[in-house]
């Protein structure tokens, strides 16, 4: 997850934990509506996409690097210096941002339980990370006091484990603390003795923030716990039939299916495409990106990313990419930014070898750059993240145009058309 802490808004519950787990049928997590970097006047958000954009650059690339090498990045990559926040925005905190509201909401929450009895907790799902951590009962700060925290003593099920958790983020935010395990309940698929972190510390960029924690859905090679995520425990401990969740991230109807795909969601097949597994997230082989049905940039890898808002490439891929839209031009240096003609209607379309799966007008377009400007600023973004000179990252501005499916049976990720 290249995890952003900076805008907020969701509060929805999952579906009951007491719900029997049938095999064979995804149990379903609604998800409520996500919007863009766009503010109700049809104006881009500059400074919360500057903030997210730093947000990007985050500790599971040095946690990877520590526990596989880097021959997990492509050519040897290294990894990137953590960005800065500029001077001018370090005033706007996370907590004080004036858009933090229902309307420019960045994560994907439900309501998940911790324990027996299970303590519940407004969890963001995160197919970028791999640990669960929620705060604890002994975090006193500020921070804390407006969440709800884990409290062992309360649980038949808690066992205190050895060693202790930290993780800092893109932006400078940190959490830390003790390790647990306990039974981690999420729309009634259980995992019993589930690795976790109770944190202590949580750095006051989460503060105002709605959500309690983070639930990873991606590799163990990116686990600062040295633990499976919560879904492998599930797998493996036979609370879900198979190793499938997904996602559809839309307008209305949000929703996350475990255990299997949901043909409620989809239609037609499932259009799967193997992955790159030594990296430790959810990283598609073999893309090109399409701009008015002709190829401009192909053969690079794509992180598929939850916890990402928009779209990134490598700088030099994505001037290739504006370059083949008229009017298009650089509309912010340092963080990779681009500008086109609002009325333009150009088709972006990804694919790895199958279907063109495009991205919608609204899903690429993040307003004007200012209010009355013809020109608009484009979901994609050139920013060097780390991750090798031939990786891409996709997040929401395309996942909410397809069903998007995460396969540990396949090691693939799946698309389909939304129904």
């Amino acid at each position: 997850m290249f995890f952003q802490t900076l805008t907020l808004g969701l509060t929805v519950s999952l579906l009951t934990a007491a719900t029997p787990v049938e095999h064979g049928v995804a149990r379903s997590v609604p998800l409520p509506k996500r919007t863009s970097l766009t503010t109700s006047e049809g104006v881009f958000n500059h400074d919360l996409a500057v903030l997210q954009s730093i947000a990007t650059r985050k500790q599971n690339l040095i946690n990877l690097k520590k526990n596989v090498g880097l021959q997990a990045f492509n050519e040897g990559a290294e990894i990137k210096p953590l960005a800065q926040i500029p001077s001018g925005l370090q005033a706007r905190s996370p907590a004080s941002e004036p858009l933090i509201d229902e309307e420019d909401d960045s994560e994907w929450a439900g309501t998940i339980q911790i324990g027996t009895p299970g303590q519940s907790f407004l969890i963001d799902f995160d197919t970028g990370s791999s640990d669960l951590w929620v705060p604890s009962s002994n975090c006193r700060s500020a921070t804390c006091s407006t969440k709800h925290k884990y409290t062992p003593s309360s649980s038949g099920t808690s066992i205190a484990k050895s060693g202790t958790f930290s993780i800092e983020y893109g932006d400078g935010s940190t959490v830390s603390g003790p390790i647990f395990s306990d039974t981690v309940t999420v729309a009634g698929v259980k995992a019993v003795n589930q690795t976790f972190s109770a944190v202590t510390t949580l750095s006051s960029s989460f503060q105002g923030d709605p959500i309690d924690g983070v639930l990873g859905m991606a590799f163990p090679q990116l686990s600062n716990l040295d633990a499976d995520p919560f879904f492998n425990t599930a797998y493996l401990q036979g609370a879900v039939s198979q190793g499938v969740f997904a996602f559809k991230l839309a307008s209305t109807g949000s929703v996350l299916d475990l255990g299997s795909t949901n043909p409620d969601q989809y239609s037609g097949s499932v259009e799967y495409h193997d992955i790159e597994t030594s990296s430790g997230f959810w990283q598609a082989t073999g893309a090109k990106i399409v701009i008015d049905h002709a190829t401009r940039v192909s053969g690079f890898d794509t992180v598929i990313d939850s916890g990402t808002t928009i779209m990134y490439g490598p700088p030099s891929a994505v001037k290739t990419v504006y370059a083949a839209i008229p009017g298009a031009k650089l509309f912010d240096t340092e963080n990779g930014f681009y500008s086109f003609p609002c009325s333009s209607n150009h088709r972006v379309a990804f694919s790895w070898g199958g279907k063109q799966w495009d991205v919608t007008a609204a899903n690429f377009n993040l307003g004007q750059t200012e209010s009355g400007s013809t020109q608009c600023v484009g979901a994609i973004a050139g920013q060097d993240l780390g991750l090798g000179d031939n990786v891409w990252l996709l997040g929401d501005s395309f996942m909410k145009n397809v069903y998007t499916v995460f396969s540990f049976d396949r090691n693939a990720v799946g698309f389909a058309e939304l129904a």
